[in-house]
């Protein structure tokens, strides 16, 4: 019998962004066209291409939606030459489909890569999410805590006064509560309208953002990417699925969820050495979006290992042909 193929990640890092690359050039066509379906459909054409390059036996875990929704990248399609290592991966070949269509800030493709049954098959429902970035005691702050408690013990284990914390949310409806009860400690609020990886990733870097925290809900799936960055970048997470009907219940049975009360932390995401790689589609705080010249199209993609803790920044510039 032969054995398995190990997770080379330091070899497959490379091939992963251009996979994430390819998804940027495609979506960036369709910046402030207004057409979020073409943006997301160019996007997800070019990254499967891109992975079915790949040397891989990998399986969609984190996708564009159930087979019967997605015509590609499907939760659990297969995808790679077939040959090499099995690993699970997650993707957002764009996230952030309203962003690229009014071409606002902070447009994103991505996609993370780990060895086969070690990313959480997390269903299409919503995850109450919680993250800090690096340089804190572990578990100071918990989704257990009311918002005002967690920005008190964030501030104190910084040393810092609560005026001093600027917390990220996604500014939602469901969560005027949430930023009433986090600006009554004094502390400031970076609102985004789409783009929850972003954000979360936004505390890896708090020295460059200004951002110390992230709270709220958002997608379960995005969740995971977001872990899968944060395990490379340092910091901590924390999230917690949430449902509404008997449907989204059902969703979690099938991708093998019996605690529906579960708080997974970071490393319960994502449980063992995972890569990452996101391009910017328009220009955001994280990375430099699309940009377009009459010769070449160049691109920034943010590339990262856990195993190492490395974060590259890499400018790729890309030749076009002049008809």
């Amino acid at each position: 019998m032969s054995q398995p193929i190990d997770f080379n990640d330091r070899m497959l890092s490379l091939g992963l962004a251009r996979v994430s690359e390819a998804a940027a050039h495609a979506s960036a066509r369709l910046i402030g066209r207004g057409d979020e379906k073409a943006a997301d459909q160019a996007a997800v054409n070019a990254m499967r291409e891109q992975l079915n390059m790949l040397d891989i036996k990998g399986v969609v875990v984190i996708g564009e939606g159930e087979r019967d929704e997605a015509p590609m990248l499907y939760i659990g399609e297969e995808v790679g030459s077939g040959e090499g290592p099995a690993v699970d991966i997650a993707l957002d070949p764009l996230e952030g489909t309203t962003l690229t269509a009014k071409d606002m800030p902070n447009a994103l493709t991505v996609i993370a890569m780990a060895p086969r049954g070690t990313l959480l098959h997390a269903p299409d429902v919503y995850m109450d999410k919680l993250a800090i970035g690096p340089g804190y005691p572990k578990d100071i702050v918990s989704l257990d805590m009311d918002p005002a408690t967690r920005v008190r013990e964030l501030a104190k284990a910084g040393k810092v006064s609560p005026e001093d914390i600027t917390v990220c949310i996604l500014e939602r409806p469901r969560h005027e509560s949430l930023i009433e009860e986090v600006r009554s400690t004094g502390a400031s609020i970076r609102l985004i309208t789409d783009g929850d990886v972003a954000g979360v990733i936004h505390c890896a870097e708090a020295e460059i953002t200004g951002i110390d925290m992230y709270m709220g809900s958002g997608g379960a799936p995005e969740g995971v990417l977001a872990a899968s960055a944060l395990k490379c970048m340092g910091g901590q997470m924390w999230g917690r699925l949430l449902f509404r009907n008997d449907d989204e219940r059902g969703r979690a049975a099938k991708a093998g969820i019996t605690d529906l009360d579960r708080i997974y932390a970071r490393d319960d995401m994502v449980t063992r050495d995972v890569i990452f790689a996101a391009t910017g589609v328009t220009n955001g705080s994280i990375v430099k979006g699309v940009k377009r010249e009459p010769n070449f199209i160049e691109t920034e993609t943010l590339l990262m290992r856990s195993k190492t803790g490395s974060v590259r920044r890499m400018i790729y510039r890309n030749p076009v042909s002049r008809r």
